[in-house]
């Protein structure tokens, strides 16, 4: 893919950061091949891609590192 569905920008291939939510769980995976939009930065992974981080996601292999994450409740707009 070369233009952003979106935006037709032009989606270049990267290695990225993705923050992949599995059910209850948020892991960050690392080093993840993705093509990236360079105008509006939409994200677009190959199929096989995506299920190797499904996989890595439900896995419980030992992770690599761990993050501290807060968490704060959005309250109604002033």
């Amino acid at each position: 893919m070369t233009d952003c569905y979106f935006c037709k920008g032009k989606v270049v291939q990267q290695k990225i950061k993705v923050d992949f939510r599995w059910g209850r769980k948020l892991k960050v995976i690392e080093n993840v091949p993705a093509g990236v939009c360079q105008q509006c930065g939409e994200k677009y992974f190959q199929s096989t891609v995506y299920k190797t981080m499904e996989k890595l996601a439900a896995s419980r292999a030992k992770p690599a590192g761990r993050l501290t994450v807060d968490v704060v409740r959005f309250k109604r707009a002033v």
